[in-house]
């Protein structure tokens, strides 16, 4: 049998451990980019366009409907565009807007209407807070007295517009009864209201029956001594009413007299004007000391005190005062029966050479 040669077997060739190198690992495979197809990224578009119209949408709303407080500037508001309520305010209380505003800056905003005129802008509430901050900016100079925080209001009429400049300050401040019936006055003067009557029922619809009739009666003040007092605003409701019955009893003219030669500088002096010509004959009013001698004014000496008022009915229709303490004392003759000609008679009898 013959022998089989047998095939050595190969020797691999491998190296040591010892002398080879490890082999650096496999490159693991980068994520696969995957881009966001064209329609996602016009959806997120969408949505942002969205959303910043939905806001825009959502301030001009608010500030359409005055629930966004806008900064103006001072000289954009027509502080002019309705006749005030507030009477001008006065030093002291001015001193004290002006402090705050300065320390503690704008509380409340202002209300404003928008205007197709010269000024974008017409006041409907805040006058003492516009006023106070025109005069720091002019005191100081200061940017931040530049703007007033403001809210818009559309009334649908300027009737609206004044009910909501009466109600705002009658919630803050308060109006004075004379405040209430000026503003009445004012604004049927202006054609804003068919009649005073009209106006009292729709700015001053919430109040009384009996609260409305007392305003309707410092109207009759407002009518007689408008522009003679010269603090009406702090005329005491009481003392308001009994002027109305003297008024309606006798006119004005006596006690626009007195409050012209008194030219009282405080409001207590000209309500002690007051008090004096509305206080019975013969008596001074609660509290007041009587009136004391004067000094004669040419000769230095005392004279005593002439009676308040002398009154005569010389003829049925006519009716003749004489207010002797007035500086200078003054006659006056009132009443149906007083004509031209009875007016020309007087004169020719006062200036007959037998009455020099």
């Amino acid at each position: 049998m013959a022998r089989r040669r047998l095939t050595p077997i190969a020797v691999l060739d491998v190296p040591h451990a010892e002398h080879s190198a490890p082999r650096p690992p496999a490159p693991v495979p980068a994520p696969r980019s995957f881009d966001a197809p064209p329609i996602a990224h016009v959806a997120a578009d969408a949505a942002a366009t969205a959303a910043a119209e939905e806001i825009a949408r959502t301030l001009a709303t608010a500030r359409e409907t005055g629930r966004l407080v806008l900064d103006l500037p001072l000289e954009a508001i027509a502080a002019d565009h309705l006749t005030r309520d507030r009477l001008p305010v006065e030093d002291e209380e001015m001193v004290a807007l002006k402090s705050s505003l300065a320390a503690h800056g704008q509380r409340t905003p202002i209300e404003v209407t928008p205007l197709t005129g010269a000024l974008p802008y017409g006041l409907i509430s805040g006058w003492r807070r516009l006023s106070a901050l025109k005069a720091l900016l002019a005191e100081t100079g200061d940017a931040r007295f530049a703007t007033i925080q403001a809210l818009i209001r559309r009334p649908e009429t300027l009737e609206d517009a004044y009910v909501a400049m009466v109600e705002e300050n009658e919630v803050r401040v308060g109006l004075s009864p004379y405040e209430r019936a000026r503003v009445a006055a004012l604004a049927t003067a202006r054609g804003v209201f068919p009649s005073e009557k009209a106006a009292l029922l729709t700015l001053f619809a919430t109040a009384s029956r009996p609260k409305r009739s007392r305003i309707r009666a410092f109207l009759e003040i407002y009518h007689a001594l408008d522009g003679v007092l010269r603090f009406p605003a702090h005329l005491p409701e009481r003392l308001g009413l009994t002027l109305v019955e003297t008024l309606r009893e006798e006119g004005g003219g006596r006690i626009a007299a007195a409050l012209a030669a008194a030219a009282p500088e405080t409001a207590d002096a000209e309500r002690a004007v007051l008090e004096a010509c509305l206080a019975p004959e013969g008596r001074t009013p609660e509290g007041r000391a009587p009136d004391r001698p004067r000094e004669d004014r040419v000769s230095g000496t005392s004279r005593p005190a002439l009676s308040a008022t002398l009154r005569h009915t010389p003829r049925p229709g006519l009716r003749l005062e004489a207010r002797l303490d007035a500086s200078p004392p003054v006659l006056m003759l009132r009443g149906p029966g007083l004509t031209p000609a009875l007016v020309e008679e007087i004169a020719a009898f006062l200036s007959s050479p037998s009455q020099t």
